[in-house]
């Protein structure tokens, strides 16, 4: 009985953060039926019961999709995603230019090393 009244006590107390958090990190356009600070109070003074965390859930938290989200309704695709002429990755061997870089890149650095190990160019 003493491991659940201990499992109990985290639980509530993971919510009661969850919701104090959850109230400071949600824009104030955002949060129905009472102000911030308003949410704020009721949950940090009401927390020790879960009452104040529950209302904030049920009664406080915006509904819907964050507003961050780039894009709304049920697009699949974000449309920074689906845009022509956007950058595609492709494998490095596939890259002519990338390739003949690297040689040049070789040759030079085979040509200095020859240069410092040859004696006679001291």
């Amino acid at each position: 009985m003493l491991y659940a009244d201990g499992a109990l006590a985290l639980v509530l107390l993971v919510l009661w953060v969850f919701a104090l958090l959850d109230v400071l990190t949600t824009p104030p356009d955002r949060i129905r039926n009472l102000p911030k600070w308003g949410w704020f109070v009721v949950v940090l003074l009401l927390g020790e019961l879960a009452i104040g965390p529950l209302l904030w859930v049920v009664a406080g938290r915006p509904r819907g999709p964050a507003v961050s989200l780039p894009y709304k309704g049920n697009q699949t695709i974000p449309p920074e995603y689906d845009r022509p002429g956007r950058a595609v990755a492709s494998s490095p061997d596939d890259d002519a230019a990338f390739l003949a870089s690297l040689k040049a890149r070789a040759d030079e650095q085979r040509r200095r090393s020859q240069q410092d190990d040859d004696p006679d160019s001291r």
